[in-house]
């Protein structure tokens, strides 16, 4: 289905919330808020390959919320949307910033995905947890995630490394790699404070 009218937050969330037609309120969301959260991004120091990956990641925390009752409609969805890409993209600045001192910080050889949706909690029994379940993901994904989250590498690094046709085939696969983790993780409820419920802050 096609949407070319206006819909209404009650609408979009109740569809959301019950699985219905996903894919259409996701284009929905694109077509409504794309331009305006991307620009915030790309007049913050991001690009316009920042943007969209912020924007995925947006879209994908937003419905995990929404199907979860962490987010009832209390605020507009732009409002909440713009939030959440402000609070995701300053995290990923914050990450970036990191990046470049940590590097010492750590024993070589140390593996450690720092999925910095939200602020990142968990003891070293929950790391090691994590390092085991990216281990599980496979090597394509396993690579992927260490080179994207740890080394801080772009898509185009990222392919430059791999076996991929091009960027947006690294960035599919990269949005598959962390869905399948999430569905690890939500298989362990132990860990979910590992990651905080992505991104609800």
């Amino acid at each position: 289905m096609e949407i070319s009218r206006v819909l209404h937050d009650t609408e979009l969330l109740s569809n959301i919330r019950q699985g219905i037609e996903l894919n259409d309120m996701i284009r929905f969301i694109y077509k409504d808020h794309f331009q305006s959260l991307s620009w915030y991004v790309m007049n913050n120091s991001g690009s316009r390959e920042d943007a969209e990956d912020i924007f995925q990641e947006v879209v994908v925390n937003f419905i995990d919320l929404v199907q979860k009752d962490k987010f009832r409609g209390d605020s507009s969805v732009k409002t909440f949307l713009f939030s959440l890409n402000r609070f995701t993209w300053l995290n990923e600045l914050k990450r970036r910033g990191r990046a470049k001192l940590r590097e010492e910080k750590f024993e070589k050889g140390q593996d450690r995905v720092d999925l910095d949706t939200s602020e990142y909690i968990a003891g070293r029994e929950s790391k090691a947890m994590l390092q085991q379940l990216v281990g599980e993901l496979g090597d394509d994904c396993r690579k992927i995630l260490l080179l994207f989250y740890y080394e801080n590498l772009s898509m185009k690094e990222i392919l430059e490394q791999t076996h991929y046709e091009n960027e947006q085939v690294v960035r599919n696969k990269k949005y598959k790699c962390l869905k399948r983790l999430e569905a690890m993780i939500n298989e362990k409820p132990f860990l979910k404070q590992t990651l905080i419920n992505l991104l609800n802050g």
